[in-house]
């Protein structure tokens, strides 16, 4: 006779970027098994496959992951990470006023939201006529950046620069996937100026993240101060 199955709840959530609904639902006890075992084998590839199987096992609604914005992704993992092993996270907070005193605080995972910084936007303009349109990183950078060990270095930055760029567009003349390699791509973002570059640098350091702004009173003085937390591993530190 076979065993009963387990029915599974289901979630809701807005996706960031465009409002649209997705359903989700927790992850298993063998899919968790999977993805800490790739964790601790240090390999890219496995890390990778376990992430990407894991969210789309738990993802019921019919979404490309590769399609999605970083953030996206983002607020997906934490929303299964919440209702698969639990909503609060205890931290310990040190207290500004005198920078000794220790307090806890239980954060909810679901009031983190996704924060759109004010001005930031894809298309760049590099000179009068020549600018470039942003997208944002690829599913395999997420996971690297989220889950990986591996090191960033001058190299790693200007590829991911070169291939989150969707458009280069100069007068009438565009140029993009269709008709540019990754490799002219890395040669375009090589050469630019210093000033050029930080320019393309900025669509990172403004992109929506991960975010939540708390407040935490010493006990000791009574004094009240503000905190932020953003990016997806400061909420499982």
């Amino acid at each position: 006779m076979a065993l009963p199955k387990m029915d599974l709840p289901t979630y809701e959530l807005d996706l960031p970027s465009n409002k649209k609904k997705i359903k989700y639902r927790p992850f298993l006890v063998k899919e968790e098994k999977i993805l800490l075992l790739a964790l601790e084998s240090d390999n890219e590839q496995n890390i990778r496959d376990a992430v990407n199987n894991l969210i789309k096992s738990c993802v019921l609604s019919r979404i490309k992951l590769e399609n999605l914005a970083t953030f996206d992704l983002e607020y997906i993992f934490l929303n299964i990470r919440a209702v698969s092993v639990g909503e609060i996270i205890e931290m310990n907070v040190t207290c500004q006023d005198d920078n000794q005193t220790q307090v806890k605080y239980n954060l909810n995972l679901t009031d983190v939201k996704v924060h759109f910084p004010d001005g930031h936007s894809n298309k760049i303009m590099l000179t009068d006529t020549l600018g470039v349109i942003m997208k944002y990183p690829s599913f395999n950078r997420f996971v690297d950046a989220q889950f990986t060990k591996k090191g960033v270095d001058e190299e790693t930055v200007l590829g991911i620069i070169a291939e989150s760029i969707d458009q280069i567009f100069q007068g009438d003349d565009v140029y993009d996937e269709s008709t540019t390699t990754h490799k002219e791509f890395v040669e375009f973002v090589e050469g630019l100026t210093n000033a050029q570059l930080a320019k393309l640098q900025e669509f990172f350091q403004t992109s929506p993240r991960l975010e939540h702004t708390f407040k935490v009173k010493n006990p000791k003085t009574g004094v009240e101060s503000d905190y932020t937390i953003s990016g997806l591993q400061s909420f499982f530190g």
